[in-house]
């Protein structure tokens, strides 16, 4: 159904709108490439679409203006990092208020006390502890579990993402069936294999057999796959990874960082989970970086009886900054006022009717690709039905594709998650917003059809 020849015409004609309509950053990516490598302030924004990223000017809500003076509606939302919308009153207000009786202190404070109870009434873990980004949180959980479990390895899953953690920075090579390193890994520290144990999502004969060999301190899994496409769990899976971690002495690890979208509990709360360790972080600050790592009373003891007082500041977990004042402040305004059950109530609804436009244009055109759902996010992909594993969602990219459906979407008013299709919506974010989307959606499909 796609003409591969419209498409890279129409791209180009993107591309050179792209240009007329955003001369400043134009300018200031050239001044950004004397001092910035490649022109950008991180490597990966090299991958948005256009001949250079957007210079971001201010942001208030589900919209953002960039330095040209054009308006957004922002679907990427920080990639869950402004799930909750651009600069929400009471974040600013607490943000505000707060940074002037000081940031950082390397001390507790009340707040600190306030969030791990919510916390712990959201997730259900008893203790908890905090850390810069929920790649810091990750890191310290898979430590804290080889420690406690004197195992050397974890395993994860084929095409997953945990931010940069080194352990899960690997694949699966389908031919020989061997962890390997991920596509594009940078200077890993050592063959993966040595650490790690790559599976398929959903293939519990698979994940049997690799808890059966006794060395997996853990299981680090998100209760459903985001970053590779909306993938859900098959029926029974995640009973079966509950049973058969326990049956092999693995602890397993929920990362709710993106799934925190699904409610105020993440899944572990809407799938009555009951993993050893919860992981979240992103948006529950309001953009300000920090991220939460919680353990059961059982976990959670044997951790404390782990560290020795005397060596407990350089075991690897830390970090003079992690729970800091200002970030504790800003995740108790979140939790408290921001990230409720009415948030809920409002964006999933909301993320349905955007889900149900885009599949309406699918059908109404016949094309071979699929849409999911997981709360307030929604994502389209370029396969006829919904992968059931990394490696089938993995399979289905096609990044010619992606390019153009991001930058025809950017040139109307759209901003997409610059690594996949997908789309978060915010409190903020309109029915008039989302209908004008499933306009523009059908617009640019429309262009590269035969």
């Amino acid at each position: 159904m796609i003409s591969r020849e419209k498409l890279w015409a129409q791209y180009k004609e993107e591309l050179a709108f792209f240009e007329r309509r955003h001369r400043k950053s134009g300018e200031l990516f050239r001044k950004a490439e004397a001092s910035l490598l490649q022109g950008v302030p991180m490597n990966w924004m090299t991958k948005w679409a256009g001949s250079y990223p957007v210079f971001v000017a201010n942001a208030k809500g589900a919209h953002f203006q960039d330095v040209d003076g054009n308006d957004y509606v922002d679907l990427c939302l920080g990639d869950t990092g402004s799930m909750i919308g651009h600069a929400p009153e009471a974040a600013v207000r607490a943000i505000t208020e707060y940074v002037k009786q000081g940031t950082t202190f390397m001390l507790p404070t009340e707040d600190a006390i306030w969030n791990a109870e919510e916390l712990s009434r959201r997730f259900g873990m008893k203790y908890w502890q905090f850390a810069t980004s929920a790649t810091d949180a990750n890191r310290f959980v898979l430590r804290l579990a080889r420690e406690i479990t004197k195992r050397p390895k974890i395993l994860a899953y084929n095409w997953c993402y945990h931010g940069t953690v080194d352990e899960t920075v690997a694949v699966l090579d389908l031919a020989s069936g061997n962890t390997v390193a991920k596509p594009g890994s940078l200077g890993p520290q050592c063959d993966p294999s040595i650490t790690t144990k790559i599976i398929e999502w959903n293939d519990i004969p698979a994940l049997e057999a690799a808890l059966a060999e006794g060395d997996i301190a853990a299981v680090l899994a998100e209760p459903v796959m985001t970053n590779c496409g909306i993938v859900h769990p098959m029926p029974g899976y995640h009973e079966a990874l509950r049973t058969l971690t326990k049956k092999y002495g693995a602890l397993l690890i929920i990362d709710e960082t993106h799934t925190i979208c699904t409610g105020v509990g993440g899944c572990t709360k809407e799938y009555a989970l009951s993993p050893d360790m919860v992981v979240v972080g992103k948006t529950i600050a309001a953009g300000i970086p920090a991220a939460a790592y919680g353990f059961t009373e059982d976990v959670g003891n044997k951790v404390a009886a782990a560290i020795p007082p005397e060596l407990c500041d350089i075991g690897g977990i830390g970090g003079t900054l992690a729970a800091n004042a200002l970030s504790m402040h800003a995740m108790r305004a979140v939790l408290g006022e921001v990230l409720t059950e009415d948030f809920y109530e409002k964006t999933i609804p909301l993320a349905t009717r955007f889900n149900e436009g885009v599949k309406s244009v699918i059908d109404k055109y016949m094309l071979p690709w699929n849409t999911t759902q997981l709360g307030c996010r929604t994502e389209y992909w370029f396969r006829k039905e919904p992968a059931k594993n990394g490696g089938e969602a993995e399979a289905a990219v096609d990044f010619e594709l992606d390019q153009y459906m991001h930058l025809a979407s950017l040139n109307r008013g759209f901003l997409m998650t610059p690594f996949h299709n997908m789309a978060l919506i915010s409190a903020a974010t309109t029915e008039a917003d989302i209908d004008r989307h499933t306009s523009v959606f059908e617009e640019i499909v429309k262009n590269i059809l035969e």
